[in-house]
């Protein structure tokens, strides 16, 4: 047993340096998350810096950003340069689509006192931050990072959202806990989701890389607390309404009513 428990660091050295795949830093990564989120939102950490300051924040989470792909750079397709660029110029853009998801917060939930309460207490718009971040990750072919930082607001909110999925603006995420949105999940503008919704794939297997396997939500859905919705080719038409605990594998038309009422659901189309 001593001679297992003494060889047990070198047998573990040698298994994790076996041609394995450099990998960003988890602490690093995590770091840099909260520092941007905290940059793009200051109230989070109720700073009141100059614009002097801003400036010198952004230069220092440019450099934090090259920290943690550093170890990636042999499978990257672009120079660390080139990357970094990219995803800093896309900011800005994210940063405006959060603000209208803020603010769809408060319009829609009237237990909310404002966007900047949804910044500061709401797990869903934070659980957005991270999406609308780690899905530019993704659209760049960013390898490992971008679950690492999705991940990483799942553990913090219970709120689980493939950096993969697609998702229009004004989303809304309501309570939220147990939220699985899939990678191939398309969601359009206007779109709320409660608490417990799964958007799911029918079934999982290595064969099914690279196709559609989540459902499309379309403009103003809204889903309410519960249900599940499976597969690539299940589309849930603009305007319709998921009531709780419905259960649904094929498509449903726009401006429907969905509900489960005795062991039944039951689809009513609006006229």
């Amino acid at each position: 047993m001593d001679d297992l428990i003494n060889q047990f660091p070198g047998s573990l050295y040698r298994l994790i340096h076996a041609g394995t795949l450099n990998m960003p830093s988890l602490v690093l990564a995590q770091q840099f998350m909260d520092d941007l989120v905290n940059f793009l939102f200051p109230i989070r950490d109720n700073q009141h810096i100059s614009l002097t300051q801003m400036e010198a924040r952004w230069e220092t989470l440019q450099e934090q950003f090259i920290r943690v792909i550093q170890p990636l750079e042999p499978n990257l397709k672009d120079t660390l340069d080139d990357i970094r660029t990219r995803f800093f110029a896309a900011i800005p853009a994210i940063h405006h689509d959060l603000m209208q998801d803020a603010s769809a917060f408060a319009s829609f939930d009237p237990a909310a006192r404002g966007p900047m309460e949804v910044i500061l207490a709401y797990p869903g718009f934070y659980a957005i931050t991270v999406y609308r971040l780690s899905h530019v990750l993704f659209e760049m072919d960013i390898p490992i990072l971008p679950r690492i930082i999705s991940e990483y607001a799942h553990g913090k909110t219970g709120i689980d959202i493939h950096p993969g999925a697609t998702i229009g603006k004004r989303f809304y995420i309501d309570h939220g806990t147990g939220v699985v949105i899939g990678e191939t999940t398309h969601i359009g503008n206007n779109v709320k989701i409660y608490q417990g919704v799964t958007l799911g794939a029918l079934y999982v297997g290595e064969n099914m890389k690279n196709v559609k396997r989540h459902p499309t939500l379309e403009d103003n859905v809204i889903v309410y607390s519960g249900s599940t919705i499976l597969g690539g080719d299940t589309v849930i038409g603009h305007d319709t309404v998921i009531g709780g605990n419905v259960w649904l594998t094929e498509s449903v038309p726009p401006c429907s009513t969905v509900l489960y009422h005795q062991g039944r659901t039951m689809v009513h189309r609006s006229k």
